[in-house]
């Protein structure tokens, strides 16, 4: 039986704190990738990690992860059905406006936490 997410937090690449809320039989961890300044290039970094090796129990069949900036300027839920368990990771692309600039953040959400062994 699937539990109740779980709540954790992260730095990216320019020291912004972000809030993650997540399945702790799904999750392994959260990489985002965004421009570093003057846009010349991407950077990619893990910003969270599940601090459990394992799983305690079965994933359930659906995946929620809820990623917030703790300056509020982006919070996004991601849910989707998994009936057949077959979900390995998530991509998610979003859209930040600053002035007449955008901004391309992206994260991947990476399942498939290893069984406990018993």
């Amino acid at each position: 039986m699937a539990r109740h997410n779980r709540e954790g937090r992260g730095l990216d690449q320019l020291g912004n704190l972000w809030r993650i809320s997540f399945q702790p039989d799904w999750l392994k961890h959260v990489k985002i990738s965004r421009p570093l300044p003057k846009g010349r290039r991407r950077s990619s970094l893990t910003l969270f990690r599940n601090p459990a090796r394992a799983a305690q129990s079965d994933p359930g069949r659906s995946i929620r992860t809820r990623i917030t900036s703790l300056d509020g300027e982006i919070d996004v839920e991601v849910s989707l059905e998994d009936r057949d368990l077959v979900v390995d990771h998530v991509v998610l692309a979003i859209r930040r406006r600053h002035g007449r600039k955008t901004e391309l953040v992206k994260f991947v959400l990476q399942g498939g936490l290893p069984r406990t062994r018993r």
